[in-house]
């Protein structure tokens, strides 16, 4: 009997999990990225976003709480860790962001802004709905 078929269908199998385990991960690092950077920019330029914020009515004093939820919430999705309660905050804090801060819909670049805050929303609700995958904290550890 001739296993060539079943091994290679196993072969071609293997290589589709790994890609596909790849790019989940490739794609909690991207989506998660841009969250790491601008908190860490925000601690760089800390007298500057508290302005920023107050100009738009929302309390300086809520500046930490920014950063460490850029920071910490990028770095669980990179780890994947509670990856869906993380990614839906971060889906709401997107959000929350786009409509506070990018309505201005008379210049461009705020609707730039806006409409990309609403994208980076749906990368975090599909995370939600699929979860981190194989190479992620939540995988190995018991449900």
């Amino acid at each position: 009997m001739d296993n060539a078929p079943s091994n290679a269908t196993a072969s071609i199998n293997s290589r589709n999990a790994a890609l596909e385990n790849f790019t989940e991960l490739a794609g909690r690092v991207l989506l998660a990225s841009l969250f790491s950077l601008s908190g860490l920019s925000k601690l760089g330029a800390y007298s500057a976003t508290a302005a920023y914020m107050s100009a738009f009515g929302v309390p300086a004093t809520l500046l930490p709480a920014v950063i460490a939820t850029e920071v910490l919430g990028s770095l669980a999705i990179i780890l994947g860790w509670q990856t869906r309660a993380v990614a839906g905050c971060l889906a709401a804090y997107s959000l929350l962001t786009a409509v506070t801060f990018h309505i201005n819909f008379g210049d461009q670049i705020q609707v730039m802004m806006f409409l990309k805050n609403v994208s980076i929303a749906g990368g975090f609700l599909l995370l939600v709905a699929n979860g981190a995958g194989p190479l992620s904290i939540d995988r190995r550890l018991p449900q």
